[in-house]
């Protein structure tokens, strides 16, 4: 007699991401092109490594010395102490005072995850989550599976093609006393210090608990302490909050997803308070980190020859990156493309808008083969010497071709 499984009303969930890279992998063309990798790319198209982590990586696998024990549930506080001094300097105030740490966590969203089960139970009147970013997080998936209502918004102005900064004020405007807001890649905001201190005065007074996140310190300016400046800001204001700080991206250890949840309390004992009960839920999560990303960032950033070695690789790779907006930006203005390319060269970091519409999207991905997201938030590395001519002279064709719809006119390049 067949048995009816316990699975069988299970249907199938929508498709969140991927579908784009799968669609890309099917296509048989053989110059098709895929601009929406989430790591940083080489100029010959594979995934960008340090040399310095490459070094290092192979100095630890040869360690006789090394025994693979367990290691805390809170993670090797090497680790911890070279992290968060990474994001808040040697000589941080609040790293004297004992009032900064943090919990070793896994994968990209791990933080959040961690982060938001404590606040779900211990701040019990933010039960509202406020996402702020220049595109769709998956953090919102994490909070909304924690039973929180989660609202998003995007900083990233498709019309205006610019970030747009009276997002931030209005949304902290709005938003209820006591919710949490998480603010994702700080560098986009672009406020002044003026404007954060008019800013933190008003999430001040109504009690909002700010979770940052910083997904790849270094690689948006080319400068870690620049990328940093605004959290350390937060601290010398007194705030108390989270920090999602990943680095995978920043040291090319894309497969270990390592990461730290930054905890910054008023005091010590606070701070004890709430690292032990971090500790009760990473103990249900995933008991012990993985050591091998650990290990690799903290040979790194303890020793100041490689130290050097690894920001220098960082500047190599942003000034490369400015390069190739610059290319573009040049190339579609000698192909007489419609509208104004600016844009391109004002975003920081690897990811940024082109600035097209659905149609002229489209008309990439099914007539020339270039896979771009629909919002065409694009990783400017995958472009390179090989490739850029294509990639400009199709976007030019779609542009003219739908009009030079979507993009922005001269009436508001004046405004």
């Amino acid at each position: 007699m067949p048995t009816l499984s316990v699975f069988m009303d299970v249907p199938l969930a929508q498709k969140l991401e991927g579908s784009l890279l799968k669609t890309y992998k099917q296509d048989d063309y053989p110059y098709k092109m895929f601009l929406a990798y989430r790591v940083c790319m080489t100029n010959e198209g594979q995934p960008w490594v340090s040399l310095v982590v490459r070094k290092t990586r192979l100095q630890i696998s040869q360690d006789p010395s090394l025994n693979y024990e367990y290691v805390p549930t809170v993670g090797m506080a090497s680790f911890l102490q070279a992290s968060l001094e990474l994001l808040f300097g040697k000589h941080s105030q609040a790293i004297v005072e004992n009032r900064v740490g943090g919990v070793h966590t896994v994968g990209d969203s791990g933080a959040f995850q961690l982060g938001g089960q404590f606040l779900r139970t211990w701040h019990k009147d933010g039960q509202m989550v406020y996402i702020i970013s220049s595109q769709k997080e998956p953090h919102g998936l994490v909070f909304r599976d924690l039973g929180y209502t989660v609202y998003e918004f995007c900083i990233w102005n498709p019309k205006q093609l610019c970030s747009d900064s009276n997002v931030l004020f209005s949304v902290v405007q709005q938003i209820p006393r006591g919710c949490i807001l998480v603010i994702g890649n700080i560098v986009d905001c672009k406020l002044s210090l003026g404007q954060w201190a008019k800013l933190m005065g008003t999430m001040k007074n109504k009690q909002i608990f700010p979770f940052f996140d910083i997904p790849c310190q270094g690689l948006y300016t080319g400068d870690l302490e620049e990328d940093a400046k605004i959290l350390q800001y937060f601290v010398s204001h007194g705030f108390e909050f989270f920090c999602s700080q990943s680095l995978s991206r920043n040291f090319g250890i894309y497969d270990e997803g390592v990461g730290v949840l930054v905890v910054v309390a008023l005091n010590n004992q606070h701070l004890l308070c709430v690292l032990s009960q971090l500790m009760a839920f990473t103990q249900a999560l995933w008991l012990n980190p993985p050591t091998t990303g650990a290990r690799i960032i903290t040979s790194i950033l303890s020793n100041p020859a490689l130290h050097g070695e690894w920001k220098q690789s960082l500047k190599e790779v942003i000034e490369n990156i400015m390069l190739i907006k610059e290319k573009v930006k040049e190339k579609l203005r000698l192909l007489g493309t419609p509208g104004s390319w600016d844009h391109i060269t004002e975003q920081n970091g690897t990811h940024g808008y082109l600035g097209l519409n659905v149609q002229q999207v489209d008309y990439l991905v099914r007539k020339k083969h270039i896979y771009v997201p629909k919002n065409s938030r694009i990783n400017f590395t995958c472009i390179n010497a090989s490739n850029i001519d294509y990639i400009t002279q199709s976007i030019s064709e779609a542009v003219h071709l739908t009009g030079g719809a979507g993009l922005r006119s001269a009436s508001s390049e004046n405004k």
